[in-house]
């Protein structure tokens, strides 16, 4: 058996993870994505069902991630999670055979299982002992989110040129995909300890920081990730294709941060990420004063360096202020939040749109970023866990509940 702290152990690891959030992440990225235009384009489904279905998708992602996850132990959890791989696979044939009625079901089981595989890969990447090789491993998960936002589109692209824009077809193209995670999850690594403790997770100061810092940025790009395309199909007035492309240099730009990231770690992370917030805000503010596309490809590059930086330095945060009985639980309480802010967000943003139009909106996003900021400076900006390194590790391990539960 490899050991998981040896060289060896850790770039077994390290390739486990990377084939394995690759996988996960884009055919995750493929199912939201392509829902819509399934249920619209092939079932006929109104606007307000294709609104409903993408809800009903995320709704059963948070159920699994704020329920079930961090109410079992390590061995079911590994179980489930196994088998949510297993469901996966199947489930992308099923939306290849879906009609108006089966693709309900399909969907539901599709948020559950993806619900079941996000935070046991985050908690995965943080149990190696040494913490440079834990923030490293964390990072280059992020590193992978990154590349399959890259690679899923990509290759989602390339499939619907050569089948007419067929998107039941699709859902058949990423099966291999699938199943390559599914083979990588046999070996992703799970907490090796009897006494999880899910009470005390959710009062983890390490939770409370890390959802704050979280805050800076997905409230916006929330929005972004839903608006940004129609934004500049309104400001710019050019065809939807060239109205994507700025998601390109974003997703390019936020994967050379969190390469940087998994190659030189940061020991305090106080400084970068009070850059990523202003970097935020910066962008943010430039919205309503846009002269032309160029100048918005800039800002979208901008803003890749807090997408790159912010989520990574979040699950740091939890790696660094969570014992290993609680780390599993702490990081499904934080992916629910975020599955909290990619409910209510874009259904808010929208409404506001409606009333002052996308400019003042995107700046008006500014509002969240501040008051976030603000609230985790003001109460946390002297934490130990910002400037977590091998200099009181010793003292963090030894008196983890004076530290953490102050």
């Amino acid at each position: 058996m490899i050991n998981k702290n040896s060289r060896n152990g850790i770039l077994f690891t390290a390739v486990i993870i990377m084939v394995m959030t690759i996988a996960m992440r884009s055919t995750n990225n493929m199912v939201i994505t392509t829902l819509p235009l399934l249920s619209k384009i092939d079932l006929g489904f109104s606007k307000f069902f294709v609104g409903i279905i993408s809800a009903l998708l995320y709704l059963f992602t948070f159920s699994a991630t704020f329920y079930i996850n961090p109410r079992l132990s390590a061995s079911p959890r590994r179980f489930l999670f196994i088998i949510s791989n297993i469901v996966i696979t199947v489930l992308l044939v099923l939306y290849f055979l879906a009609n108006y009625i089966i693709i309900w079901p399909v969907s539901a089981l599709a948020g559950f299982s993806y619900g079941m595989l996000m935070p046991n890969l985050i908690t995965s990447a943080s149990l190696i002992n040494d913490q440079k090789t834990r923030e490293r491993l964390i990072s280059l998960y992020s590193v992978g989110l990154s590349l399959s936002l890259i690679i899923g589109p990509v290759f989602e692209d390339y499939i619907l040129s050569i089948t007419s824009n067929n998107y039941r077809l699709v859902f058949l193209y990423f099966v291999p995909i699938a199943v390559a995670g599914l083979i990588a999850s046999i070996w992703i690594k799970f907490p090796e300890t009897k006494h999880e403790n899910r009470k005390r997770a959710f009062k983890n100061r390490s939770l409370k920081i890390s959802i704050l810092t979280i805050t800076t940025y997905n409230v916006p790009f929330a929005a972004l990730s839903i608006f940004l395309t129609l934004f500049a199909i309104s400001r710019f007035h050019i065809s939807g294709a060239l109205a994507y492309s700025p998601y390109i240099y974003f997703f390019a730009v936020s994967f050379i941060t969190r390469s940087f990231m998994t190659v030189r770690p940061f020991n305090s992370i106080k400084s970068p990420l009070l850059i990523s917030i202003i970097i935020t805000a910066a962008a943010l503010a430039a919205f309503p004063f846009l002269p032309n596309f160029l100048s918005f490809i800039l800002v979208m590059m901008l803003l890749g360096i807090p997408h790159g930086s912010v989520f990574p330095l979040s699950t740091i945060i939890i790696s660094r202020g969570s014992s290993l009985e609680e780390r599993s639980a702490v990081n499904s309480y934080f992916m629910a939040y975020n599955n909290i802010l990619f409910m209510i967000i874009p259904l808010v943003f929208g409404y506001i749109v409606g009333i002052i139009g996308y400019s003042v909106s995107f700046f008006l996003l500014i509002i969240p970023v501040i008051v976030s900021s603000v609230a985790l400076y003001w109460k946390y900006s002297n934490d130990e866990i910002f400037s977590y390194s091998s200099s009181n590790k010793g003292r963090v391990q030894k008196n983890a509940s004076k530290i953490i539960y102050k």
